[in-house]
């Protein structure tokens, strides 16, 4: 693994992967968090928070700031970098193997839409996705996590 310390790039064993781990990182986190929660159960929860121990942050609302921090992250990527992030989760999800990276990132190149963050977030498991693409270049956010949670 490389890191371009001035770019804070990954390289990837062979130099292909070329994305920021830190960005990566960030929205494996947020992507774990947005999974994690649960259908709204009550839609006008307007009690007060502690009275009912703040359960409505584990459930999906419309406003969710977890979600709209996922789908920034990922809207802030350039075009290559989302075709590169959609390309690791497809490898993540076994779509793909590490050896078709360059099958995967064209395909993801090619089918590249304006709507790369809802694609994304649609998808179950996208941390994990993610984080085992990562592995598959021998990468991961474990430095990440420990800086940042």
């Amino acid at each position: 693994m490389k890191t371009s310390s001035q770019t804070g790039t990954t390289a990837g064993k062979s130099g292909e992967l070329d994305l920021d781990l830190a960005k990566i990182c960030f929205i494996v986190v947020k992507a774990r968090a947005f999974d994690v929660k649960e259908g709204v159960t009550e839609p006008d929860y307007g009690s007060n928070a502690a009275d009912d121990q703040a359960r409505q942050v584990l459930q999906g609302y419309a406003n969710d700031p977890t979600y709209q921090e996922l789908v920034e992250a990922i809207d802030d990527l350039n075009e290559e970098e989302q075709y590169r992030l959609v390309a690791l989760a497809w490898i993540g999800r076994g779509t793909y193997d590490r050896a078709d990276w360059t099958e995967a990132l064209a395909a993801a190149t090619g089918g590249h839409t304006e709507h790369t963050a809802l694609y994304l977030t649609g998808m179950p498991l996208l941390g994990d996705y993610l984080e085992e693409g990562l592995a598959a270049f021998g990468m991961s956010c474990l430095d990440f996590e420990k800086g940042h949670l």
